[in-house]
Order: structure tokens, then C-alpha cells, then sequence
């Protein structure tokens, strides 16, 4: 099995419990201020971890390069937002299909990894990714229905916001890969663990600002709520360091495909920890993903 495999699976669910704690924050904090925990209470994690791996293996830090601090910055900003989206959605729908409408990322990741990034997939692994497309439209499929009145769905606000999420993400993914791959020195740990935390640092001071300035009082309550929020924090560490060092050693598309097994987990929290029904046209459209995501592997 290649590494990028366990990494990206450990990541998938990190990031599942993470999102599951953030929902639970919502209504104690904003959407913002629960965003503004991950990257708060996470960044502390990514800084340790860098040291050790630096200390243990004797490796020196890379050097910044202007590509990487620009591709840092891009992605930081976009997960930002993306983070922001997503926790809106879990609002609107329950929290597997909220999940699921942002997992339309992998869509998006191979088509702007092909023609922006150089980075194609195999004809196959297209097929895989319209079988998971076909998922996400019998999750956005009202109960009957009619197939123009599903693709009219998908102008539902819990559609428009988890698929701009996806967008946002699979900005981010791509452009967090790309800065990694910049850097001269380190192996993948090195490297995608100081790409996370350089760029958890400059989201602390992003968001922090924003949050001073157009959200005063929110910084406070993310500080009262530590408890959860230190969760948050370390279950978002695990999730970032496993992307970064996942999408340093694979191509972005067949690690955020292979991610989509998190929505496997969002179906198991949505069930036993919100008590949320779930529909079983909604576990269709999840069984056709997880397909997608099969046939993506088996071809690579």
C-alpha cells in the first residue's frame, strides 16, 4: 500500500470529527469564530510537530520562496472561506448531505488540476468522478421529483454554499500542493508540515483581524469555549498535516477522492451523534460516491 493511502484515510476522518465539533460550536460561537478555531487552536500542533520531525530526523526548515508564500496565501484564504461555507451548510441540511454538496470538490480539483495546474487524470478516473457527480445529484433530488426539479435543486441554498465550499477547497488543496512542491529542502513530512503551519499562522492574523473588526466579541468567545475548541484544534491538525503530506507525495485529485470516504463517516456521526434522519435516497447518493471513489483508486 502506498503511504499516501493511510495518510489521506487518517486525514478523512480527523476532518469529519472536526467538522462534527464545529457544528457543535455553532450557536456558542459564529460561523466564523468556529472557523477561526481550527486554525487558532490547530496552529499550536502543526508548530510542535514541525519541530520534532525537524529535531528527530536532523533536518533543516526550508527556506520561503516568493511561489510558496503566494500559493500559501492563496490556499489559507480559500480554506478560510471555505471552512466558513461549509459549517453555513451544515445549518441547512443535516450534517451528511452538508458534507456531501462540499465533496463536489473532487469534481472540481480534477478539472482545475487538468487545465490550470497540468495535472491529468486517467479516462477511467473521469468515469469515477461522473459516478460521484451522480451521487451528489440524487442527494440534492427532493423526494419525487421529477429530473428537472432536482437539477433545480441544486439552487437550493444548501447547495449553492456547499458547492462554492467545494470550490474554495479544491482551490485550496491545489494551491497548498503546489507551495509544497516549491520548497527545496525537507521530505514530505518536513514540507507539508511547514506548509501547514506558515499558513496557519498567517490565518490566525487574517481572520483574527477580520474577526477584531467586523465580529467584536467573537475572539472572546472562541477563548471561553477552549475546551471544545482545543478538539478542534487537534483534530484539525491531524486532518491539515495528513492533506499537506498526503497531496506532497499524490497527485490532489486522488487524494481528495479518496477523502470523499469521510462522507462514510458523516453518515455514521449523522445518524448516532445528531440523531438526524437520514433518507434512503441520501444513502444512494452516498453509495454512488464511494463507488466514484473506488474506481478512482482500482485505476491508479
Amino acid at each position: 500500500m502506498e503511504l499516501w493511502i493511510p495518510i489521506t484515510l487518517f486525514a478523512a476522518l480527523m476532518q469529519s470529527v472536526r467538522t462534527a465539533i464545529q457544528k457543535k460550536l455553532v450557536g456558542r460561537v459564529s460561523a466564523n469564530g468556529a472557523s477561526f478555531d481550527r486554525f487558532l487552536y490547530g496552529a499550536p500542533w502543526a508548530i510542535a510537530a514541525l519541530i520534532a520531525v525537524s529535531h528527530l530526523t536532523g533536518q533543516a526548515l526550508p527556506g520561503l520562496n516568493p511561489s510558496f508564500v503566494v500559493h500559501i496565501l492563496i490556499g489559507g484564504v480559500a480554506q478560510i472561506v471555505a471552512t466558513t461555507l461549509l459549517i453555513h451548510a451544515l445549518t441547512l441540511r443535516n450534517f451528511a448531505v452538508g458534507t456531501t454538496y462540499s465533496k463536489t470538490e473532487i469534481i472540481q480539483v480534477a478539472i482545475f488540476g487538468a487545465v490550470v495546474f497540468g495535472e491529468p487524470l486517467a479516462p477511467l478516473a473521469w468515469l469515477a468522478i461522473v459516478a460521484s457527480l451522480a451521487g451528489v445529484l440524487v442527494l440534492a433530488k427532493p423526494a419525487k421529483a421529477s429530473l428537472a426539479e432536482t437539477l433545480g435543486a441544486f439552487k437550493e441554498p444548501a447547495a449553492l454554499v456547499g458547492i462554492g465550499s467545494g470550490a474554495l477547497f479544491a482551490v485550496a488543496a491545489l494551491t497548498i500542493r503546489t507551495a509544497s512542491l516549491s520548497l527545496e529542502s525537507g521530505d514530505f513530512m518536513i514540507r507539508g508540515l511547514f506548509s501547514l503551519s506558515v499558513m496557519n499562522v498567517a490565518q490566525i492574523v487574517i481572520m483574527g483581524i477580520y474577526l477584531r473588526l467586523r465580529e467584536p466579541g467573537q475572539i472572546s468567545k472562541v477563548v471561553q469555549h477552549w475546551r471544545p475548541s482545543v478538539m478542534v484544534g487537534l483534530t484539525s491538525f491531524g486532518g491539515s498535516a495528513g492533506w499537506a503530506m498526503a497531496m506532497t507525495l499524490q497527485q490532489a485529485a486522488y487524494v481528495r477522492a479518496l477523502g470523499q470516504v469521510e462522507l462514510v463517516f458523516a453518515l455514521v456521526f449523522t445518524r448516532f451523534w445528531f440523531r438526524e434522519a437520514i433518507r434512503p435516497a441520501e444513502i444512494l447518493g452516498m453509495a454512488l460516491i464511494v463507488v466514484g471513489v473506488f474506481g478512482i483508486l482500482f485505476r491508479h
